[in-house]
């Protein structure tokens, strides 16, 4: 099984700002789309509660300590190991919050990071990875109409 997480994170650790993104890159959208897309998401409430509706394609593994909440495409748990029983041989993303973040990247062999060039004012943070995280794969784009610049980044963990 692999795992992996995914998420844009600006220079200054901003992931999140009042439950969105504070930046629009379709191009991050898209790839977003394109990694996950046919996969297991494990993600936070209030992650699957960002979006207007269920992403098609996709199972929806939503982790929160709520006994009694549920919604229509979501397949809840309350632990790491219930997320990861529904998982099992397959491969899966963690799409997050932070929180869901932090508990998972020890499981992870994967990131796949968007780097946002750039300091946004936000509420949820993300800290750099730590030294057994190595880039193997880089894609950098300029700041265009208005967005700014970013780069597609692939991490792995070093063996």
């Amino acid at each position: 099984m692999g795992m992996f997480l995914i998420y844009a994170r600006a220079a200054n650790g901003v992931i999140g700002k009042d439950g969105g993104i504070p930046w629009h890159i379709p191009n991050d959208l898209k790839r977003f789309k394109r990694l996950t897309m046919g996969m297991p998401m494990i993600m936070g409430r209030k992650t699957f509660e960002s979006f207007p509706k269920p992403l098609p394609g996709r199972r929806h593994i939503v982790l929160t300590r709520s006994k009694s909440w549920q919604a229509e495409g979501a397949e809840v748990v309350h632990s790491v190991n219930e997320a990861l029983d529904l998982v099992a041989n397959s491969d899966c993303s963690v799409i997050g919050g932070a929180e869901i973040y932090r508990l998972f990247e020890p499981l992870a062999d994967r990131i796949e990071l968007t780097e946002v060039h750039g300091d946004f004012e936000g509420d949820t943070f993300m800290p750099e990875t730590g030294s057994e995280w190595s880039e193997v794969a880089r894609e950098d784009h300029s700041a265009d109409d208005g967005r700014p610049a970013y780069s597609f980044v692939t991490l792995e963990k070093a063996a």
